[in-house]
C-alpha cells in the first residue's frame, strides 16, 4: 500500500489506543500523523509519547495536509467536526468515523461525499485485544478497505460488515467489555463471599474469563461444547450453571445487547 498521512481529531482514549497500534505495527509513522484536541494537556501528551507526531489544537491545522481524517470524537460533536473538516478539505480524503450510532450518510452529508468508512472498536484496543467492525461507503476504495483492515487488526481482531448490523456490533463488542466487568466484579465479590481477599478474587476472576475467551478462539469449539468439557454429572459446575440460569444471567446478557443496539439506532437518528 501506498504511504498515508493521517489526521486523527479527538486525542482521548480511542484514538490512543487506535494511533499505539498503528505506529508500532507500522500501518502509519509517527511523521505521518497528527492529532488534534483542544486540551493543551492531551497535546502535550502525544508530543512526548511519540516524538514526531505533531499534536495541535486547531483540526485546521492539520486537515489540509493529510489524506485520511479520522473522526475519533462523541457522537454529538460529529456534525460540527465533520463540517469543519468539509470546509478546509478535498473530496479526495478518506474520512474514517469511530462515533457510534452516526450512519454512513448522515457522514455523507456532513463531509460532502461517500470516501467514508464506519468503525466501531472497543476499549480492549488500549491493550491490543480490540473487537472492531467496519462499514464502508460507495466511494471507499480496496486500499482503502486493505489499509482499515490492517489498521484495526494492530490492535485485536477486525471484521467488515454490513451497515444494518453496525447497531448490534455496538451491542455486543462496542459495550460488552463493561458487561464483562461486570461479570469479573460479581465472579470477584463471590470469592470474596467465600473467603478469598480482594486482590486475588480479582486476579483468580480476570484471569479466568481471559482463559476461557482464549480457549473459545484458539480452539474453535462452540462455547456449550467448552462449557459441557467440565461439567460433571451432579458436579459442582452443573449446580453452579443452575444458580445462574435461576438468576437470569443467559437473558440478562442478551438484554443487555439488545438495549445497547436500541440506544444505538437512537443515538443515530
Amino acid at each position: 500500500m501506498k504511504k498515508r498521512t493521517v489526521a486523527i481529531i479527538g486525542g482521548g482514549q480511542m484514538a490512543r489506543a487506535l494511533a499505539g497500534g498503528m505506529l508500532a505495527s507500522g500501518v502509519i509513522a509517527n511523521e505521518d500523523l497528527s492529532v488534534a484536541d483542544r486540551n493543551a494537556d492531551k497535546q502535550q501528551w502525544w508530543a512526548e509519547q511519540y516524538p514526531g507526531v505533531t499534536a495541535k489544537p486547531d483540526l485546521t491545522d492539520i486537515v489540509p495536509d493529510c489524506d485520511t481524517v479520522m473522526l475519533a470524537v462523541k457522537p454529538y460533536a460529529i456534525p460540527a467536526v465533520a463540517a469543519q473538516v468539509a470546509a478546509c478539505s478535498d473530496s479526495d480524503k478518506l474520512v474514517v468515523s469511530v462515533a457510534a450510532g452516526v450512519s454512513l450518510q448522515q457522514l455523507a452529508d456532513q463531509v460532502g461525499h461517500q470516501r467514508i468508512i464506519r468503525v466501531m472498536p472497543n476499549t480492549p484496543s488500549l491493550v491490543g485485544a480490540g473487537a472492531s467492525a467496519y462499514c464502508v461507503g460507495e466511494a471507499v476504495t480496496d486500499e482503502d478497505c486493505q489499509w482499515i483492515d490492517e489498521a484495526l487488526s494492530s490492535v485485536g481482531v477486525a471484521a467488515k460488515v454490513n451497515e444494518a448490523q453496525m447497531d448490534a456490533v455496538t451491542g455486543l463488542s462496542g459495550s460488552g467489555p463493561a458487561y464483562i466487568c461486570l461479570v469479573i466484579e460479581a465472579l470477584s465479590d463471590g470469592g470474596v463471599l467465600c473467603g478469598l481477599p480482594r486482590p486475588l478474587a480479582i486476579k483468580l476472576a480476570a484471569q479466568t474469563v481471559m482463559g476461557a475467551a482464549k480457549m473459545v478462539l484458539e480452539t474453535g469449539k462452540h462455547p456449550g461444547e467448552l462449557k459441557d468439557a467440565v461439567t460433571s454429572p451432579g458436579g459442582t459446575t452443573i449446580a453452579a450453571i443452575q444458580a445462574l440460569e435461576d438468576h437470569g444471567l443467559r437473558a440478562a446478557m442478551i438484554a443487555a445487547v439488545q438495549a445497547s443496539a436500541k440506544r444505538s439506532i437512537e443515538l443515530g437518528s
